[in-house]
């Protein structure tokens, strides 16, 4: 590059191009450029004797950092810079994608220190991020083949390493960064005409009369540039064997190969074409799904979901409809091992934990049904499905009947007439009880959320709406907005919260001895019985129940427990939860099978705190009385 050719040492170059873009302090600079502050104002000193003959030159201004000053605009215009600096990553998530390209696309291996040496950083940095690398990877069933004084080098197969060049780039597709994605696109495809095979896998998709949702049209246009790529650089496919796949896949799959003879020359061989085949298949909306094993993986989820957590959802034939289709593309893709991306996984996880959480245990044991292990992906697609037929079909689980008591001393033909009137303009109304004035007079304290009445009475605890035989339209007006106040918070908290099952742990403890000590607690308290442990380990082993902001809810596999409870502890040094993460606020949620409706409330509760990021608030509480008063403004607020 000309810019190495104007400056002594290639750093000079970097620093340059940081500082005319930026106004930077010195500790800022070395730390960026991993160097001392010294060796910081060394290369400024040598930077200025460059720049002093182009009419510029970097002054520092005390307690704010370095800039660039032109004084001669005319004679820095000749600055002999023909070529942009190549960019550097400099973070953590920038270093990783990077090494992840490298990685994938080169043949030979990669040695840290040369690429520590091009991006001035230290090894020990590099090697860090060497882990999460490694991590990334895994998910594909690749690894990095480390070789002495030769550096590292990928092993893996051919479909996997296609797998993730094609999710990396479909990631970065979805987030809309035309930059990074533009370089990204530099860096895995070799002079592609994305355009021109656009079209040829549009034109052949409505010549077959293929369905494809926009989404899956679209990644699998980055998966046919990839492959292209990887055959024109010598990986082609030597073995990729299939069967079952539908005439209409194979007749678009082969004119979509002819397409691609003008990239490659030629047609596909037999190995390429049927990786094309099922591609093309995994990505198709079937509309007469292979019923047999779609059917069977069908009735067991929807039979382990009504039997473990008692919501019956089989009657539902939209869920029918819609969950065959999906589950049909699915066996498809986990049969071949073809990767899916959800790019809202992260989301769905943290948001609508119940629905992904009674999916993954329905999930757990299908080995008759695929020797593959499901992605978080597949699962969270499934999950999707789920959560909007519990929506669909149980409101109940969201809306709790407003309870009322109503006082009357009205004969018996008139109080038929007031019950009717509410039962008729309020349905969401429930008439718990009917008393007379007297029996009311001796009551401590009253159950319902309020009360409605015909006489004058002495509020005790809840809230009077009182009413004529004949409600006037003001009355009913009240009766109507004291009834849609959500009632179903407080209900939760005061019914399924208490000061017993409230911790603060302020002592190092593990996981496992957090889960050991409440699980006993509770099953000598008689919430839970023996199975309760080990299934909480279970759970927590199939996948880490951390949702966000340090907040983690740790669970049975299905409703175990004997009575509804949440444990709640507040952690303030932490505990180590999954890998490097730590959770803070942890709710251990032992819930019935008899309290399955209020389930889905419980979690929306703790999502709740996630959203309003309450983490640093709830630390705060000295005893329960706190908690609960965070917890039911932070709730108060609940949409």
């Amino acid at each position: 590059m000309a810019s190495k050719l104007l400056f002594p040492y290639q750093r000079l170059a970097y620093i340059f191009d940081t500082i005319k873009n930026e106004l930077l302090p010195q500790k800022e600079l070395a730390n960026r450029f991993s160097v001392s502050i010294r060796t910081i104002r060394s290369d400024i000193v040598a930077l200025n004797d460059v720049l002093n003959t182009y009419g510029a030159q970097v002054d520092y201004v005390k307690n704010v950092g370095y800039h660039l000053v032109i004084s001669d605009p005319n004679l820095y215009a000749t600055i002999p810079i023909v070529q942009q600096i190549e960019r550097v990553p400099r973070t953590n998530k920038e270093r990783v994608s990077a090494l992840l390209i490298a990685f994938l696309t080169q043949s030979k291996s990669v040695k840290l220190d040369d690429i520590a040496g091009e991006w001035f950083l230290s090894r020990n940095t590099l090697q860090n991020d060497v882990i999460e690398v490694k991590q990334y990877l895994d998910k594909y069933h690749l690894s990095l083949d480390n070789r002495p004084y030769s550096g590292m080098r990928l092993v893996g197969e051919e479909s996997a390493i296609r797998a993730c060049l094609t999710d990396i780039l479909w990631q970065h597709h979805i987030t809309g960064d035309t930059i990074n994605f533009t370089r990204l696109i530099q860096a895995i495809l070799s002079d592609i005409d994305l355009d021109y095979l656009e079209s040829v896998l549009q034109n052949q998709f409505e010549r077959f009369e293929l369905k494809l949702t926009s989404e899956g049209q679209g990644y699998l246009l980055y998966c046919c540039a990839v492959s292209i790529t990887r055959i024109t650089q010598g990986h082609e496919l030597v073995e990729y064997q299939v069967d079952h796949i539908d005439s209409t896949v194979i007749g678009a799959a082969r004119e979509v190969s002819e397409g691609f003879s003008y990239f490659l020359g030629s047609t596909l061989s037999e190995p390429e074409f049927n990786y094309l085949c099922v591609q093309i298949m995994s990505r198709t909306i079937m509309e007469s799904p292979n019923q047999a094993k779609s059917l069977e993986l069908f009735e067991h989820i929807l039979s382990y979901i009504n039997d473990s957590y008692h919501y019956n959802l089989k009657q539902d034939m939209k869920l029918r409809q819609d969950m065959l289709i999906h589950i049909s593309s699915m066996l498809s893709r986990i049969k071949y091992q073809i990767r899916t991306l959800n790019p809202i996984l992260h989301e769905i996880k943290q948001y609508y934990p119940f629905a992904y959480d009674i999916t993954l245990s329905a999930l757990a044991n299908i080995h008759k049904f695929t020797d593959v292990e499901m992605t978080e992906d597949e699962i969270s697609y499934l999950a999707i499905h789920i959560g909007v037929a519990l929506e669909r079909n149980y409101s109940a689980g969201y809306e709790r009947l407003v309870q009322i008591l109503l006082v009357s001393e009205l004969g018996n033909a008139t109080l038929r007439m007031i019950e009717s009137k509410i039962n008729r303009d309020f349905p969401h109304i429930l008439i718990n009880r009917t008393l007379s004035y007297r029996e009311y007079e001796q009551l401590t304290n009253i159950e319902e959320d309020f009360v409605v009445s015909t006489v004058r009475l002495t509020e005790k605890d809840k809230q009077i709406v009182k009413i004529a035989p004949f409600p006037t339209p003001y009355q009913l007006e009240q009766l109507g907005r004291l009834s849609m106040v959500d009632r179903t918070m407080p209900y939760i908290i005061e019914r399924f919260f208490n000061e017993k099952f409230f911790l603060i742990i302020d002592k190092p403890m593990t996981q496992s001895e957090l889960f050991q000590m409440v699980c006993q607690r509770l099953e000598e308290s008689g919430y839970v019985g023996q199975d309760f442990y080990p299934s909480v380990v279970e759970r927590e082993s199939i996948v880490s129940t951390l949702i966000g902001e340090n907040i983690a809810i740790p669970h049975s596999v299905g409703l175990l427990a004997k009575k509804t409870v949440v444990t709640t502890i507040l952690a303030p040094e932490g505990i180590e939860w999954n890998k490097n993460e730590i959770a803070h606020v942890i709710f251990l949620l032992a819930i019935s099978k008899d309290e399955y409706e209020d389930a889905m409330r419980i979690y929306n509760l703790v999502v709740n705190f996630v959203k309003e990021r309450s983490t640093k608030r709830l630390l705060n509480s000295r005893n329960f009385d706190d908690f609960q008063a965070i917890v039911k403004d932070s709730f108060g607020r609940l949409s």
